[in-house]
């Protein structure tokens, strides 16, 4: 289905034409699914998230300003959503250890990463990933799989932009690390 701008739905909804907002729904309800499950690791908890989550943005449509982006206003609710609700389950996780980011040498990693087929290599950062704190998982997923700008993550996720770039950094650099020790594993 092709959509047209999200500023057309909301000029639709804000009009009294509630149906309109079922095609916002529909254009971003994968990604705040992903948002939730990436958070929460949790299919029906992230399914209850996303449905709170466009809840809130139908009650506070009108407040949107039109800033920044709805997708990323839209987003950031998902996060502050699934965050709040991790948070009454979950201890936080401690933050990245910056002994675990000196000495690296990304040559050998890259060289056993590029002889691995396609499949695999997808198959290695997807279980790398996996064991990653929800958040870190999150920002790779919104950078890399959804290609946000740092500006948009900024938004999303409430830290500054360069805090966004240090933390991409800090888990790039952790994930060599754990890339290295599962093809370890794997070649075993």
């Amino acid at each position: 289905m092709t959509f047209r701008d999200d500023s057309y739905y909301i000029a639709q909804v804000l009009d009294g034409r509630q149906a309109a907002y079922a095609a916002l729904v529909d254009k971003h309800k994968e990604m705040v699914f992903t948002i939730a499950v990436k958070i929460l690791h949790q299919r029906e908890e992230a399914e209850e998230v996303a449905q709170d989550v466009f809840l809130k943005a139908f009650k506070a449509l009108s407040s949107f300003k039109g800033d920044a982006r709805f997708s990323t206003w839209l987003y950031r609710i998902a996060y502050n959503t699934a965050i709040s609700q991790s948070r009454r389950k979950k201890p936080i996780f401690p933050a990245i250890d910056d002994e675990m980011i000196d000495n690296y040498t990304t040559d050998a990693i890259g060289n056993s990463v590029n002889e691995l087929s396609r499949e695999a290599q997808i198959a290695a950062v997807n279980a790398v990933m996996e064991k990653l704190p929800e958040e870190e998982n999150l920002l790779l997923t919104l950078f890399y799989k959804n290609e946000k700008s740092i500006a948009d993550i900024s938004e999303i996720c409430g830290y500054s932009p360069s805090n966004v770039k240090v933390k991409l950094y800090r888990i790039r650099k952790r994930m060599y690390d754990d890339l290295k020790r599962y093809l370890e594993n794997t070649d075993q």
